[in-house]
């Protein structure tokens, strides 16, 4: 029953949703910027990003290194980023902080190795049935494959407080993203993903340098 859905959901989706998003994040990263790509996977995304932004360099990491790789990639143990301090201009996270126990700390070492800051897409707790729908759009697309599901979900606030607990602000920021097709949108897309690009607040560069 999994793989048959998995099958349908990467046939009818997964292709769309990844165009999607490479557009989104095309408009949101600034020119010539060098990215970290945290979670990964093969780095289908990264690529369709690069076809949209050849001024972009991407590295990734991924706890589980695939067979074939489309960018370069590195193991990492899914909490300690195996760079130095300010190696890229920003860490991007695609659906992966959810996937964490520890968002905020992951985060953190993203910031660590960032010279400006974060760009990342991730869900909302927001409005009617939020947390079941996230839940049922998170297993159809990753129980087939095996993928770890804490259904780990912020609220608008808990997100914000985290940034400000990393010392970041929103750049740019975005609830309308289209990633389903209709009628799938009606119930899965509303104000349950964004996208943001967040900046290191002057103090916190002050105290990086």
């Amino acid at each position: 029953m999994k793989s048959l859905i998995g099958k349908i959901h990467g046939a009818g989706h997964y292709n769309h949703r990844a165009q999607v998003l490479a557009k989104h994040l095309a408009e949101t990263i600034p020119h010539g910027s060098a990215i970290l790509d945290v979670g990964c996977g093969d780095g289908t995304l990264s690529t369709l990003l690069l076809a949209l932004r050849p001024d972009l360099t991407i590295t990734g990491i991924d706890v589980y290194v695939r067979p074939t790789l489309k960018i370069p990639v590195h193991e990492f143990d899914g909490l300690h980023i195996p760079f130095n301090n300010d190696s890229f201009d920003y860490a991007l996270f695609v659906d992966v902080l959810h996937h964490t126990q520890q968002p905020v700390e992951l985060m953190r070492e993203a910031v660590r190795v960032s010279r400006q800051g974060l760009i990342i897409k991730d869900h909302l707790v927001k409005g009617f049935l939020a947390r079941p729908a996230l839940r049922l759009m998170d297993w159809v697309g990753n129980a087939p494959y095996g993928i770890v599901l804490p259904y780990n979900y912020l609220t608008p606030k808990q997100w914000d407080d985290a940034f400000t607990t990393l010392g970041l602000e929103r750049a740019s920021y975005s609830e309308s993203l289209n990633i389903y097709p209709f009628p799938l949108n009606v119930a899965f897309d509303r104000s349950l993903h964004f996208v943001t690009r967040l900046q290191k607040r002057a103090t916190q560069m002050a105290k990086a340098a």
